[in-house]
């Protein structure tokens, strides 16, 4: 059984433009912001950024290796920078407090340049 207390950074491989096209498809979020250049950089963006739920997915990875265990009970994200094609994304949990059986994580995500873009919370039931 895996530790939900032991929680490690996750290194994200790069985001990459064949992703966001991918991910518009999936979510039907078809905003030319997230994929195409010149749309973009008319809405005063350098670049084609990452949707924000696709952020909010990646740090969901943290714990998706527990869901045999149990399920996320709250799950609350706060975007406060972009991501952009070829950023890389770490995700760094902090376990704040378990309680009977809840884990609470705060978990920050932030780009190479160590700005950080995603602030979430979480919090973890086991199964009893």
């Amino acid at each position: 059984m895996k530790n939900l207390s032991e929680l490690s950074p996750l290194v994200m491989k790069p985001v990459t433009r064949l992703e966001l096209i991918k991910y518009a498809g999936a979510s039907g979020d078809y905003n030319p912001i997230h994929t195409i250049d010149e749309e973009a950089k008319e809405a005063g963006l350098k670049g084609v950024i990452a949707h924000g739920m696709l952020t909010m997915a990646k740090v969901s990875r943290l714990i998706s290796p527990f869901l045999e265990q149990g399920f996320i009970k709250s799950f609350s994200t706060r975007f406060t920078g972009m991501v952009y094609v070829d950023d890389v994304i770490t995700i760094t949990p902090e376990l704040v407090k378990v309680v009977d059986s809840e884990y609470y994580y705060q978990i920050s995500a932030v780009n190479q340049k160590g700005e950080t873009v995603v602030k979430s919370k979480i919090i973890f039931q086991l199964f009893k």
